[in-house]
């Protein structure tokens, strides 16, 4: 069930802008649920976007995901730039299309790269637990 303030988020997007974060958000709690150590996510707002946090385990760095207007062929998934995410997924898959070190850009219409989020969103769920720090 996703919570009413996050639904109304969801709502508040065109049509297809929601039908394809809805699909990474489907991916996020697959990717959660099949990686151990990672438990339930939290789903909130941060900045007034969907949010996923590992708060229960503390494994992880958050992940939001938003379409914004001023980029209306585009959503993303964007994870804590003060981290090295964006450039182990860099390192991983030059194909994707990256906003600096902050977010993996797609493009609505486009097929989801379901394999390369899914490990991209693998590593910022357990990105703390790799690191050694549980904060």
């Amino acid at each position: 069930m996703i919570p009413d303030p996050v639904a109304r988020v969801f709502a508040g997007y065109p049509a297809n802008a929601r039908a394809a974060l809805m699909a990474v958000r489907d991916l996020i709690l697959a990717t959660a649920a099949g990686t151990e150590g990672v438990g339930a996510l939290t789903e909130t707002l941060k900045w007034g976007e969907p949010a996923y946090l590992t708060d229960m385990s503390g494994s992880g760095s958050t992940i939001r995901i938003a379409w914004k207007p001023a980029a209306p062929d585009h959503y993303a998934l964007y994870f804590n730039c003060r981290t090295s995410l964006i450039d182990s997924f860099r390192s991983m898959f030059d194909e994707l299309n990256y906003e600096g070190n902050r977010a993996i850009l797609l493009k609505l219409g486009d097929p989801l790269p379901e394999a390369e989020l899914s490990a991209c969103v693998r590593l910022a769920l357990t990105y703390h637990r790799r690191n050694g720090d549980n904060h």
